[in-house]
Parts: C-alpha cells; sequence; structure tokens
C-alpha cells in the first residue's frame, strides 16, 4: 500500500474541487480524504496500490474538469491511512 498527501493550489475552493475528486475516486481503488485549509488550498489524503495512486493524483490534476483550476501541488509521501473506509470529504 501506499500513501500520500498532495496539496492543491490554486482556485479550488469555492468551485466544486472537493466534490470532483470525490466522484474521481469512484474508478479507482483508493480510500482517503479531502478538505480545504484555511490558506486556501485543499489537502487531499490518498492511499491504495502505487499504480492506483498515481493514476488517481494524475487524473484529478491533468484530466478532471478542475485540472484547470490547478496552480501547483506538492506530492509527499506520508504513513497508511488508519481506519479510512472509502473515500469523503472533510471538514
Amino acid at each position: 500500500m501506499t500513501a500520500r498527501r498532495v496539496i492543491f493550489d490554486g482556485r479550488v475552493q469555492g468551485v466544486g474541487f472537493r466534490y470532483t475528486c470525490k466522484d474521481v475516486a469512484k474508478g479507482f481503488e483508493v480510500v482517503g480524504t479531502v478538505k480545504n485549509l484555511p490558506e486556501g488550498t485543499v489537502e487531499l489524503e490518498v492511499m491504495g496500490e502505487a499504480d492506483e495512486v498515481e493514476d488517481f493524483i494524475k487524473e484529478i490534476a491533468e484530466e478532471s474538469p478542475m485540472a484547470h483550476n490547478i496552480r501547483g501541488m506538492h506530492v509527499t509521501n506520508i504513513p497508511p491511512l488508519e481506519g479510512v473506509t472509502g473515500f469523503t470529504i472533510a471538514g
């Protein structure tokens, strides 16, 4: 299992970005959460097989209806997500 945290920067709050992430997640074998952060960015935490996680992130960043809203993204490895089932919008 691979777990990643992605911070998306740009016009990512108030435009349906989190809902788009949740919708895209339906097409992948991943679990995780997505939430708005106070500084105007969006945090995605996702876990699954490495190729599923990478393809999921790529789909959001390059092919989703929100891709044009993303100005930048910072991806880091994180420890496995404990007790997370499904994909949810947090906060």
